[in-house]
């Protein structure tokens, strides 16, 4: 699954990585250290042949939700199952996005306490995660964009941590999964793990799993000393992957 990751880039940079024509969304701010489900982050979607960058809310709404709190259980979409399930079908035929990010964070199991790891690629570049989007109107009118990250069965390296990742798409492949006129196949194709050769992995402070921290220092190195292994800093964690 994935419940928390990075963008440590400007909007600028991640603007001209992505050759996006324009930012739509007031408040769209970067670099972001730890995004986390409720809150928005940046999104790229193809409008007219041409890339545009957005501000999108993580936990997607789909336009026939009778109320908003559907969003907080579909953070992340199922690869196997994105196009049958009806909170994501429609999104899957025709509202696909790209999610940028440069890591995420996963959690394992250790003496009885969590710790926290961040995810990255070798040579640490930015990425995009494999989304969908959709957007609900509230009985009151009010227009909310949101988003889910799908993933798919872990590979090798990240197996160690949680039995799911979120699907990495290679920069070669990126306009692929944004294509109008992709078939199913083609797009369910894309949805495999990310090679574990090309990844890396490092343990993180535990203060990565409060919400409200946010900083360069959540992404350094860390090593816990002995007093901090006697101590559980397991966060509360969305979990779900539908």
């Amino acid at each position: 699954m994935c419940g928390r990751y990075t963008i440590t880039v400007t909007l600028e940079e991640l603007m001209e990585m992505f050759d996006a024509e324009d930012a739509t969304g007031d408040g769209l701010l970067l670099p972001r250290f730890n995004i986390a489900p409720t809150q928005p982050g940046p999104a790229i979607i193809s409008h007219g042949g041409h890339n545009r960058m957005g501000q999108l809310r993580w936990g997607l709404i789909p336009s026939w939700a009778k109320d908003e709190k559907i969003g907080f259980q579909t953070i992340n979409a199922k690869a196997e199952t994105v196009q049958d399930k009806p909170a994501f079908r429609t999104s899957f035929q025709k509202k696909r996005c790209l999610i940028p990010a440069d890591g995420y964070y996963e959690w394992q199991t250790q003496d009885k306490t969590k710790q926290p790891y961040r995810i990255v690629l070798k040579d640490r570049p930015v990425f995009a995660f494999a989304g969908l989007y959709d957007t609900w109107v509230s009985p009151d009118g009010k227009k909310i964009s949101t988003y889910t990250i799908i993933t798919t069965v872990a590979n090798s390296l990240t197996e160690k941590l949680h039995p799911r990742m979120p699907v990495i798409l290679p920069r070669e492949l990126q306009q692929n999964w944004l294509d109008s006129t992709a078939s199913p196949a083609a797009l369910m194709s894309l949805l495999v793990p990310y090679e574990s050769s090309r990844m890396d992995l490092y343990p993180v402070a535990p203060t990565v799993g409060n919400v409200r921290n946010e900083g360069p220092e959540l992404i350094r190195p860390y090593q816990p000393n002995e007093d901090e292994k006697k101590t559980d800093p397991s966060p509360i964690q969305l979990t779900l992957d539908l």
